[in-house]
C-alpha cells in the first residue's frame, strides 16, 4: 500500500500547510517556543502514517497511527493556546485535525 494514496495522510500533509501558514503569524518570541512546536507535532502525523505503511504490518501500522494521534492531541493543545495566548483563530484548522484524527481512529480500529 503506498501511503500517498491514503486519505488520511493527504489530508494531514494539508493539515501540516495549514499549521506552517498560522505559525507565520505568531510573534517572533515564539519562534522557539509554539511556533517550533506545533510544526514538528503537525509534520510528525503524516510523518508517523507514512512510516507505520511501509513497515508492511498491521500492528506496526497500528503502533505508528497511535504515536501520529498522540502528536495530534499535542497539536490540539497548542491550538488552544495560540487562541488563548495570541487570539489567533484556529476553528477552521481544528475542524481539519479532527476529522484527521477520526480517520487514524476510524483506520486503527479496523486493523
Amino acid at each position: 500500500m503506498a501511503f500517498h494514496k491514503l486519505v488520511v495522510w493527504q489530508k494531514s500533509m494539508e493539515l501540516v500547510k495549514d499549521i506552517y501558514v498560522l505559525t507565520r503569524q505568531l510573534p517572533k518570541d515564539e519562534l522557539f517556543g509554539l511556533m517550533s512546536q506545533m510544526r514538528r507535532a503537525s509534520v510528525s502525523i503524516p510523518s508517523n502514517i507514512a512510516e507505520g505503511v511501509l513497515r508492511n504490518s498491521k500492528k506496526e501500522l497500528h503502533r505508528f497511527l497511535m504515536i501520529a494521534l498522540g502528536s495530534s492531541a499535542e497539536l490540539e493543545t497548542q491550538l488552544i493556546l495560540v487562541t488563548d495566548i495570541h487570539s489567533l483563530p484556529t476553528d477552521v484548522i481544528m475542524e481539519k485535525l479532527k476529522a484527521v484524527q477520526k480517520m487514524m481512529s476510524v483506520l486503527a480500529k479496523k486493523l
